[in-house]
């Protein structure tokens, strides 16, 4: 559940829109900044996976995952080298229930999630992996993301094959069995059926509104990490979405 100024401000994004956000948001920070809103996340460095795919002569795949507000994981994403196109959107639920208002009521089965399209050839779906444990999202937070709660917010795999779920399964065994990080890994891989863009309004939203404070607070240092940590997977210019909007 949303409880802090921040998630009602987010709340009402779709009658508020672009017109005003800045000065509203600007105004909630003032009025909160001694509010952490739980702070972002440190990043953890971690190993690759033992185990990745075959790399094939296809240069085009799909990866969806979930870590928390799909703001934050879309804007990381979006500054991998081989990633050509992420969308923010609801995964796990049916598509008559994939809205924000309704997803965010925590009952829907979605998650707040990501589809990535990216080159294998230049990016394995394996550095994905290792960039969402890694960067992206804490894996050990059981449905929740910093100041974000709810069965909406859970980390979770969507594999797109038989081979991404090897892959992730691997993986994750490998990270738990080395420590990796100081609580077991909660992420779960469940059965894809089907990926649903979230609202044109979702769609960019770290890079359009860098000064939103949820933004500052909680996703804008998960580009850095993912700079400082990945420097040779970093692309300096993200690839953006093409809206209507």
């Amino acid at each position: 559940m949303k409880t802090s100024p921040i998630h009602r401000l987010r709340s009402t994004l779709p009658s508020v829109r672009r017109h005003g956000l800045r000065l509203l948001a600007g105004a909630l920070l003032l009025q909160t900044a001694a509010c952490s809103f739980a702070g972002n996340e440190d990043a953890v460095s971690i190993a690759p996976p033992q185990q990745d795919e075959v790399v094939s002569t296809t240069h085009s795949e799909k990866a969806v995952l979930a870590g928390g507000c799909f703001w934050g994981v879309q804007g990381v994403f979006q500054h991998v080298q081989g990633v050509s196109r992420v969308v923010s959107g609801y995964t796990g639920g049916q598509a008559d229930t994939a809205q924000y208002e309704r997803v965010s009521e925590g009952d829907t089965g979605h998650a707040e999630s990501v589809e990535i399209t990216f080159d294998p050839a230049q990016v394995s779906y394996g550095k994905l992996l290792q960039i969402f444990f890694s960067v992206a999202h804490n894996p050990t937070e059981l449905n929740r993301q910093g100041p974000d709660h709810g069965t909406q917010y859970r980390s979770a795999i969507f594999p797109q094959s038989p081979e991404q779920q090897a892959v992730a399964q691997a993986y994750i065994a490998q990270l738990d069995a080395a420590k990796s990080f100081n609580a077991p890994i909660v992420t779960r891989i469940e059965r894809y059926n089907g990926f649903y863009p979230a609202e044109d309004y979702h769609q960019n939203f770290l890079t359009t509104h860098p000064t939103y404070p949820y933004i500052v607070i909680n996703d804008l240092p998960k580009v850095n990490q993912l700079k400082t940590l990945f420097a040779d997977r970093y692309a300096e210019q993200p690839v953006l979405l093409k809206t209507s909007q």
